[in-house]
């Protein structure tokens, strides 16, 4: 028997999905606000949860992922009574199983009901998964663990897969972890820059040539989409890829034949696709900047990377790995951490995603190489002023409607200054530390010029020598 709560404040709609409920042998539970089924889910496990939008106390799309977050999390069919797209793609996008506008009779009710109940029975008598190798992806969110899914799933088809995130949320390394839990682990994995491929050798270098094929071509030579015979095809950014060679490598990805460039004959290539972007490509394809038929070919499988700001309860984890495999690569010991270091850690932004943590990271541990605990002064001075910036304008008290010699708070310009020369006084003392008072160095790490350099120093008074 499941279980199935319904959210929704209409009594009428509740008394009707749960005679629904009822009639095909499973128990309903109602719930008339947000507040209350969110209390009734987190205290019993649910299969199924019908759930309005439109509440009293807030709106149905601002819980769901919540509801998701729950392990193991239900099926959720969103109800609304005002139909809109935008909120349909949000609820698909979070996980929902489907999209009901009302007034919608039991019948197109029920159809949802019984094929989510089948999924979900189906799911429980499949076989246990094998554990996967993913090298260096770490995390344990609930976003995380929805990649990992599709991410196991992709890797047991030879279908095409779609990457998509910011720059350095780990596309290669879910891209890697594709083709070393498939069948193909033991071909060759090749990768290919789409933003690093010349304008003017991008197809003799994704399909090869043959000798003489043009000036300086001596002898034969496989492009890339050859080498990946029997592997993986990486294209990483492939919305970068120029639209003329997007129309060939559709055929080639259709066929999986192409014609090297000077050749006459055509040669095969057995290759599995993955692609990554940081680009919205449909709005690529609306521009007429992508092609509409290569995006439905790439995206098969679509994996949707969390940026780190929004899966900040994988940091603790993610520093604990990174820390342990940076202090081997360096030959230090283990370091402890003070808890504003990870509290530090926890509150930065991180446009830069994992890959600015690790750089984060490696700055702090070279730091901190002679001292046995992390403290956020280790941190890169950027992430310093960012996170005493966020501070001051959500902790700052409003200023004083009369401007008294006695306010506790300074003129906003003479504050301004402050902050200022005491983050370049921290930036050059962390920048003398780190290039090992090398001045040469130290223009080239900060992009300043010697003049500039030096007039800063004597400005705060910063010993070359410490």
């Amino acid at each position: 028997m499941a279980h199935v709560m319904i959210i929704d404040d209409d009594v009428v709609m509740c008394d009707m999905l749960s005679s629904m409920v009822h009639r095909t042998g499973h128990e309903a539970v109602s719930a008339h606000t947000l507040s209350e089924g969110m209390r009734e889910i987190s205290h019993k496990n649910y299969d199924i949860v019908f759930l309005d939008i439109r509440m009293p106390d807030g709106s149905g799309l601002d819980v769901l992922p919540r509801i998701r977050e729950i392990s193991p999390p239900p099926e959720v069919i969103i109800m609304t009574g005002y139909g809109d797209p935008d909120g349909a793609e949000l609820a698909i996008k979070n996980g929902a199983w489907d999209y009901i506008e009302k007034p919608s009779s039991i019948k197109e009710m029920m159809l949802p009901f019984l094929r989510a109940l089948q999924y979900r029975e189906e799911k429980r008598s499949r076989k246990p998964a094998v554990a996967l190798k993913w090298e260096g992806i770490i995390g344990s969110s609930p976003r995380m663990r929805s990649c990992f899914d599709i991410l196991a799933q992709a890797a047991n088809s030879d279908a095409s897969v779609l990457i998509i995130g910011e720059t350095g949320t780990g596309k290669e390394l879910f891209a890697r972890a594709i083709h070393e839990n498939s069948p193909r682990a033991n071909r060759n994995f090749v990768v290919v820059d789409c933003t690093a491929l010349p304008k003017t050798l991008v197809e003799s270098t994704l399909f090869g040539y043959e000798k003489g094929a043009f000036t300086g071509a001596d002898k034969d030579q496989d492009g890339l989409v050859r080498q990946a015979h029997g592997g993986t095809l990486f294209l990483d950014e492939v919305g970068e890829l120029p639209l003329v060679i997007q129309k060939a490598f559709l055929r080639v990805l259709q066929e999986h034949r192409f014609r090297p460039v000077g050749s006459k004959k055509e040669i095969e290539s057995d290759f599995r696709l993955v692609a990554a972007t940081n680009r919205n490509l449909d709005e690529m394809v609306d521009s007429h900047h992508f092609r509409r038929d290569l995006l439905f070919r790439v995206q098969t499988f679509t994996i949707d990377l969390p940026p780190l700001r929004e899966r900040n309860e994988d940091i603790r984890e993610m520093v604990m790995y990174h820390m342990a495999k940076l202090s081997e690569r360096y030959g230090i010991g283990t370091k402890g951490f003070a808890p504003e270091f990870l509290d530090s850690l926890s509150a930065y932004g991180w446009p830069g995603n994992v890959r600015e943590l690790v750089n984060a990271l490696e700055r702090a541990l070279t730091m901190a190489r002679h001292e046995p605990t992390l403290f956020p002064k280790h941190l890169p001075t950027h992430i310093r002023v960012s996170l005493a910036r966020a501070a001051v304008t959500k902790e700052a008290p409003p200023p004083s409607k009369e401007n008294t010699p006695s306010s506790p708070l300074p003129p906003l310009k003479g504050f301004r200054e402050s902050a200022l020369q005491e983050a370049e006084r921290q930036y050059l003392e962390d920048l003398m530390s780190i290039a090992g008072s090398n001045i040469r160095e130290a223009c080239r790490i900060s992009g300043m010029s010697r003049p500039r350099l030096y007039a800063l120093m004597k400005k705060y008074r910063i010993s070359r020598y410490g």
